[in-house]
């Protein structure tokens, strides 16, 4: 398997307020825009596509069934945390085939030293199929740091799910 000519990624907002138009959606367009940077510093194409949805499991749950084979990337933003309306990690989970939890337990506990309130983001990383998934916090300064963490290991991310040899030995 070799890497894509044109990553398909996917950024999900999941916002009741940012659904309905109340506010604007930065916390997708900031990770739309870091992700962008990062295909852009490698030289690979992406299509990258930003949807706004409510925190409705079953919309999400209907999402994910025909992503997973659509993106090679997934992000979602917002929904990670203990609320009533948090619905993200439990919607997303079951997708999940194969869990990374040690992107997520790091950024926690990076973050969290500082900020105690960074512990409560219930974040999960995996594959769904052959698509990478991250669940991110809704706020903008959660996914610049989230998204800081995870674009220093997405390269040799990618490289291992295409079985391609990033350490000079073998391929």
């Amino acid at each position: 398997m070799k890497l894509p000519s044109c990553f398909r990624v996917l950024v999900i907002t999941l916002s009741d307020r940012a659904y309905r138009g109340d506010y604007e959606d930065i916390s997708g367009s900031r990770i739309k825009e870091m992700i962008s940077g990062f295909m852009a510093n490698e030289k690979w194409n992406s299509e990258i596509r930003l949807e706004i949805m409510p925190d409705e499991a079953d919309v999400l749950r209907e999402k994910f069934a025909t992503a997973a084979s659509d993106y090679d990337l997934i992000f979602t933003t917002g929904g990670t945390g203990i609320g009533p309306r948090d619905i993200t990690v439990e919607t997303v989970r079951p997708f999940l085939t194969r869990e990374i939890p040690g992107v997520m337990e790091y950024i926690r506990v990076k973050y969290g030293s500082n900020n105690p309130n960074a512990l409560l983001s219930r974040g999960v990383a995996g594959l769904a199929g052959d698509s990478l998934v991250f669940t991110l916090p809704g706020s903008v300064k959660a996914v610049e740091e989230y998204m800081t963490e995870i674009l220093r290991v997405l390269k040799h991310t990618l490289f291992m799910l295409c079985d391609i040899d990033a350490h000079g030995h073998g391929q």
